[in-house]
């Protein structure tokens, strides 16, 4: 196994915790959670920048990173959406919450996308990521990465006076970045099914 497969696994393996952390009503623990989200981020990035670099594209690494990144984005949605109801993203324009309609578009776009990239593969087709769908992992990236700090931040300065700053910067750059990914996730499905959209036609390729 390479450098960037052993990356992707070990996202893998630190998103039950990603996922778990925030649950425990901890300063530490959340603090834990918010820097294993950053890890895991960051790696998502490099993994793959190594893997081009180095000439190291494998199709166990073409595998694992879907699984990887599917994993994560339940893993931090999961803490998100029951968290957010406890400590809502507060803005200058008010505060906000993460409504099921949201999470729902969001994952079932994803469901949607496995399912389809399968669909066309059987059919001879390769469906390669376009920019709009790069940009909303990167977005929603922001927006979770802004929520682990949020739920960390939170704790830490219950009782505390002089965070509120720190509070509602972190609620504006939650909110913005949510509604960019949403757009981002509804025009990248629409680029997708209007480019591939006739291979629901398409009869499977015979073995």
């Amino acid at each position: 196994m390479n450098l960037p497969n052993g990356l992707t696994v070990a996202r893998i393996v630190v998103t039950p915790a990603i996922a778990a952390l925030p649950f425990v009503d901890s300063v530490g623990a959340r603090f834990a959670a918010f820097l294993l989200f950053l890890a895991a981020a960051i790696t998502d990035w490099f993994d793959g920048y190594l893997a081009r670099s180095r000439k190291q594209e494998t199709d166990l690494g073409r595998m694992l990173d879907p699984l990887a990144d599917k994993l994560l984005l339940v893993g931090t949605f999961v803490p998100m959406y029951f968290l957010a109801h406890q400590m809502p993203f507060r803005t200058p324009f008010g505060v906000y919450d993460l409504p099921w309609w949201v999470v729902a578009i969001i994952l079932g776009r994803e469901i949607t996308m496995t399912w389809f990239r399968q669909f066309a593969s059987r059919r001879g087709v390769i469906i390669e990521a376009i920019w709009p769908a790069k940009w909303k992992t990167g977005v929603q990236q922001v927006w979770s990465g802004a929520a682990y700090c949020w739920f960390w931040i939170a704790t830490f300065s219950a009782g505390r006076a002089g965070w509120d700053w720190l509070g509602l910067t972190l609620g504006s750059i939650g909110v913005a970045s949510m509604l960019v990914a949403i757009a981002l996730t509804l025009y990248s499905l629409y680029i997708y099914m209007r480019d591939y959209g006739h291979l629901l036609r398409t009869p499977p390729r015979a073995a």
